[in-house]
């Protein structure tokens, strides 16, 4: 797999423009599950932030949560104010995202959207996301994390 992949590109291009610091790796593999990057990566489940694009009656919401957490969709509606999130459709992930599910990178969408970022994450001194396909990630912190994305900080579970 090349880092040539357009989305790979954009997501090179937008990290820098905002200051990241973390290094961007391209996978030999795709890997659409947090268990699949721990276990290409060597780390815990845990330090993976999955990047979960959620469906708010049209608009879309994104949820960076720990690779060992399941989003309670219920509590984390009512905490963000809307009414109900439900799972994204591939076809809205790509429309908001620019992106496909497995490699939804937490920036460099086609516009801002409201981000939420997964307060267990600050546990880990290294974090490590998607960076706009399912073969490419990138190291960063919470704290990064939060900057980067200008996310608000959530209890998911």
């Amino acid at each position: 797999m090349s880092a040539d992949h357009p989305s790979i590109s954009r997501f090179r291009a937008e990290h820098a423009r905002r200051g990241g610091a973390g290094e961007i790796v391209i996978l030999p593999d795709a890997v659409h599950t947090a268990a699949l990057a721990a276990e290409a990566l060597g780390c815990e489940v845990g330090a993976i932030a999955n990047s979960l694009l959620f469906d708010a009656d049209g608009s879309p919401v994104l949820v960076l949560t720990s690779g060992a957490h399941r989003v309670d969709t219920g509590k984390t509606a009512a905490s963000v104010g809307v009414a109900k999130l439900r799972r994204a459709s591939p076809e809205f992930v790509r429309e908001h995202t620019g992106q496909v599910i497995g490699g939804v990178s937490p920036i460099g969408h086609p516009a801002p959207v409201p981000t939420y970022l997964d307060a267990w994450l600050q546990r880990y001194d290294v974090v490590w996301a998607a960076a706009g396909h399912p073969a490419a990630v990138f190291s960063t912190t919470y704290d990064e994390l939060l900057r980067l994305t200008g996310a608000s900080p959530l209890d998911v579970e």
